[in-house]
């Protein structure tokens, strides 16, 4: 009996000294196993990650399992770092918040061009169409997805699809549009005068050494790249992916990228080394919808307790994914998925209740 009383002490000193609590990991394997969730999840708390697993297939067709080193498209996540690009050139006195989309790009021929400002593109108040107009699955199986389905470059995916009428007063309505940040992708690019792909490399790719990140682009293999599929009510079962162009995406969701290097990004974001102090408060004050820059900031309650949390979610149908942090305590939650099976904002909400004190 004390030996088996001395086993049990020595497992729990185990599962203390890496962080994880058996009632957490008991949790995520029973929410993830009802889910059928696919994907990879990481908790970092007190600057230690404390939990790391990885769930299911990268591959359907030849069974290759996800693990740690799996890279996933992180769909939306990619309008954080543009964000924070812009947040940068402000910093350095590049860009004025204030200033119209022509003061940047002279050629705009949008009806806003004079009007939308840098802040209202951030925080999706241009009042722009909105761009994406296909609302349910059914309809892109029936319809297609047409912004993303034929190859174009940045300025054609401008001139088409993001020059159009205004639909509302700039600032006024709260409208999520990846318009917005195909437009501060190209601002990006007219200041810094490199490509948007070049900014992102020399800002956090290769000073916080995210070796497995990137844009995505059809032309280029990414080693270890997860296959995503959706699920199809009509017949139960889940599919590939509709086939897109990503890069059509740009600076609004085309980047790849893994847990353990969105984890580098966000550490080094709100421990200050990216942008001030004040310019990260300015980022993630709450607009309309809650909405920050390229980040949704407000008050979660859990366990009768209310936080302050930002969060950066994304998906591209089957491609899922999930940054949420607590401002004002040292915990991130990172969940990347390729299948479109998971509500992420009920999962990170039943992780963080059971992790917080």
């Amino acid at each position: 009996m004390k030996r088996l009383l001395g086993l049990f002490i020595l497992f729990a000193l185990a599962d203390n000294l890496f962080g994880q609590s058996p009632s957490i990991n008991n949790f995520i394997d029973s929410f993830a196993k009802k889910n059928n969730f696919n994907g990879t999840i990481l908790i970092q708390k007190k600057s230690k990650i404390t939990y790391q697993k990885s769930f299911g297939l990268a591959n359907f067709q030849f069974k290759v399992p996800n693990k740690t080193e799996t890279k996933y498209k992180i769909a939306s996540i990619t309008k954080l770092f543009t964000s924070v690009l812009i947040m940068q050139l402000y910093e350095s006195g590049k860009i004025d918040l204030d200033k119209t989309i022509k003061i940047y790009l002279p050629d705009y021929k949008g009806a806003g061009g004079d009007k939308v400002t840098i802040h209202q593109l951030l925080n999706h108040t241009s009042g722009m169409k909105n761009i994406d107009t296909i609302t349910s699955i059914e309809s892109a199986v029936k319809n297609g997805v047409p912004v993303y389905q034929k190859p174009r470059t940045t300025d054609e995916l401008i001139e088409k699809y993001c020059s159009d009428t205004l639909v509302n007063e700039p600032g006024k309505v709260f409208d999520y549009n990846n318009a917005d940040y195909i437009i501060l992708g190209k601002i990006i690019e007219k200041v810094y005068n490199k490509t948007y792909e070049q900014a992102v490399k020399e800002k956090f790719l290769q000073p916080l050494n995210m070796t497995n990140s990137g844009l995505l682009y059809q032309q280029n293999i990414i080693d270890g790249l997860a296959d995503t599929y959706f699920y199809r009510d009509d017949i139960k079962k889940l599919v590939p992916d509709l086939p897109v162009y990503m890069a059509n995406w740009y600076a609004a969701g085309s980047m790849y990228s893994t847990t353990n290097d969105l984890l580098k990004f966000s550490n080094a974001l709100f421990g200050l080394k990216l942008i001030k102090k004040e310019t990260l408060e300015k980022l993630t004050k709450p607009g309309l919808d809650n909405y920050g820059y390229g980040i949704w900031s407000y008050q979660s309650e859990l366990n009768n307790k209310k936080y302050n949390v930002v969060k950066r979610p994304g998906q591209i149908m089957g491609s899922q994914t999930m940054l949420f942090r607590f401002l004002d305590e040292d915990i991130t939650i990172i969940i990347l998925s390729n299948t479109g099976t998971t509500s992420l904002d009920n999962f990170v909400y039943e992780i963080s209740k059971r992790i917080v004190q």
